[in-house]
């Protein structure tokens, strides 16, 4: 394995969920910095005893990147441990730009998002036939990044979709507001805290009642909500997909009618 900036994607914090690249990684990787506030320290468990372990939780960019550069300068294998998937909300951008500044090569081994992870530990597909068919992913404007305008949560909330809404547990008195001009008062909502780690806790409750449980469980981070009418008891589901049934053919499964012929 050479030198390089290996930016991986932790998951939501089951050890788990790693894919087998990452963890071939870690194994191997000379220093590795990670977001202590959001990755357990389950996921360093393998690492090789003579690796340096730097938390992140209180250090900036200007701490963190002169770290990665001069180490792979040195020869050394270089890890960025990042929570869930590295494509939401994990500020790589700015880092991926300034190693490319400096001519040092990186490479992106994505995770597990908290919302797949969360979606099959109560055993729900978000995109239902005739039902819902769009997964919206977005979060509400904070103090360390602004949602443009234009993805205003109300006008998300529009299309009725299942709609996975990240770093909201501060917000969620106003969040609740704006999704209730568009989603009934009863669909719905997942309420999932540290999804992957041992006091995980998910709890499903009607829209209208989303603000008052979070306050209830005292939940104000690490909290994912998934609004969606797939979310309903599988009992409730009248739906089939086309993709198996017998009337259905396609390249690898002709027509029935055409098997009997």
């Amino acid at each position: 394995m050479k030198p390089a900036v290996y930016f991986i994607g932790a998951g939501p914090g089951d050890p788990d969920l790693l894919t087998m690249k990452a963890y071939k990684v870690l194994q191997v990787a000379d220093l590795i910095l990670y977001a202590d506030s959001l990755v357990p320290k389950q996921i360093l468990q393998d690492t090789k005893s003579s690796a340096q372990l730097i938390a992140t939780g209180n250090k900036t960019l200007e701490d963190i990147l002169p770290l990665m550069i001069n180490k792979v300068r040195e020869g050394l294998i270089v890890v960025r441990l990042q929570s869930g998937d590295l494509c939401l909300y994990s500020a790589i951008q700015e880092q991926m730009k300034l190693l490319s500044e400096a001519e040092i090569p990186f490479e992106l081994i994505p995770g597990i998002s908290a919302y797949q992870a969360a979606a099959a530990k109560i055993s729900t597909e978000l995109t239902i036939p005739e039902l819902v068919q769009t997964i919206i992913l977005t979060r509400v404007s904070g103090n360390a990044s602004a949602v443009p305008e234009k993805e205003e949560l109300a006008s998300l909330a529009s299309h009725q979709a299942s709609l996975c809404l990240y770093l909201a547990a501060r917000h969620i008195h106003k969040s609740q507001i704006q999704l209730l001009k568009h989603y009934p008062a009863d669909t719905p909502v997942a309420i999932c805290y540290r999804v992957g780690w041992e006091d995980e806790k998910i709890i499903i409750v009607p829209l209208e009642k989303m603000a008052q449980t979070t306050e209830q469980e005292g939940l104000i981070r690490t909290v994912l909500y998934i609004i969606s009418p797939a979310l309903q008891k599988l009992a409730d589901f009248n739906f089939r997909s086309r993709l198996y049934h017998p009337e259905h053919n396609h390249l690898f499964r002709p027509h029935s009618r055409s098997q009997k012929s």
